[in-house]
């Protein structure tokens, strides 16, 4: 568990994540900073991980299904310790081991290979199942864009799940509203993700993405719940924590320019307790 206030650990993914971002000239801020805080107390107190193990066998699981989102789960590893934060700046360069999509071969403290929108889930399926045979206690987290959720294995996934009882599975929807094309119930409706998850057999919580606590507080309760899998429908706001991206689909999967750069970072270092270490 890191000694910092989760609060603090997710300002500096977001720090973390545009840093990588603006050093490669590409990238997916939007859904990036929408995640930053479920990553914060997932990393930051939920997990159990040993960033000198990376693939220590009784570790907890983490599978970013929305795999655009990668600057966020690269910049969460680096502040535990997996690799330097000073590597945040080789994103997407030739030869870096951070690639615009997470790779388990390259980069230690992933745990699959992701990218391909729908297919982590299933991913995650598998790692709770093989859990459960070897009669293993360690538990699975997943996050999947709201957007993501339209493509159709993400319920086979989901009707997996709840038939194989898998408890030891906590899904979260980063429900940020916006996708590349537009708004999420215009491209492609999947909404409401409660309800459906619910009929899946699924037990379902909704929370604010962005409140520290509340994430908490629902994955005490996820926890808690035996003999099915859990989905946290989590409300956030893409962009968040930077004024002028928020809630704008045109920071989907574009890199800001330096003044923008110098904008964004100046905004979240006035929320900084302890600085921040990357140019």
């Amino acid at each position: 568990m890191l000694q910092i206030p989760v609060a603090e650990l997710a300002n500096r993914i977001r720090m973390g994540a545009l840093t990588g971002i603006y050093h490669a000239k590409s990238g997916h801020p939007g859904g990036s900073l929408s995640v930053a805080d479920i990553l914060a107390v997932l990393y930051g107190r939920e997990m159990r991980y040993d960033p000198q193990r990376p693939d220590w066998e009784d570790r907890d699981r983490f599978v970013l299904s929305k795999g655009h989102c990668a600057p966020a789960l690269y910049a969460a590893l680096a502040e535990c310790g997996f690799f330097p934060t000073e590597e945040l700046t080789t994103l997407r360069h030739t030869d870096s081991r951070l690639q615009g999509h997470p790779d388990m071969r390259k980069t230690p403290g992933v745990d699959m290979t992701t990218g391909s929108l729908g297919q982590g889930i299933s991913a995650a399926c598998g790692m709770a199942i093989s859990g459960k045979l070897r009669k293993k206690d360690y538990r699975v987290y997943t996050v999947i864009g709201d957007g993501e959720s339209e493509e159709g294995q993400v319920w086979e996934a989901a009707m997996f799940a709840a038939h194989y009882h898998l408890d030891n599975l906590c899904l979260f929807v980063d429900s940020n509203g916006l996708q590349i094309d537009g708004a999420v119930t215009e491209v492609m409706n999947p909404t409401p993700h409660d309800e459906k998850f619910r009929a899946f057999g699924w037990h379902v919580i909704r929370i604010n993405a962005h409140d520290c606590a509340q994430i908490m507080t629902a994955l005490d309760e996820a926890r808690a719940t035996k003999g099915m899998p859990t989905a946290i429908i989590a409300a956030s706001v893409k962009g968040k924590g930077v004024s002028f991206m928020e809630n704008n689909v045109g920071w989907h999967g574009k890199a800001p320019n330096d003044t923008q750069y110098q904008s964004a970072m100046a905004e979240l270092q006035a929320r900084s307790e302890g600085g921040y270490r990357h140019g």
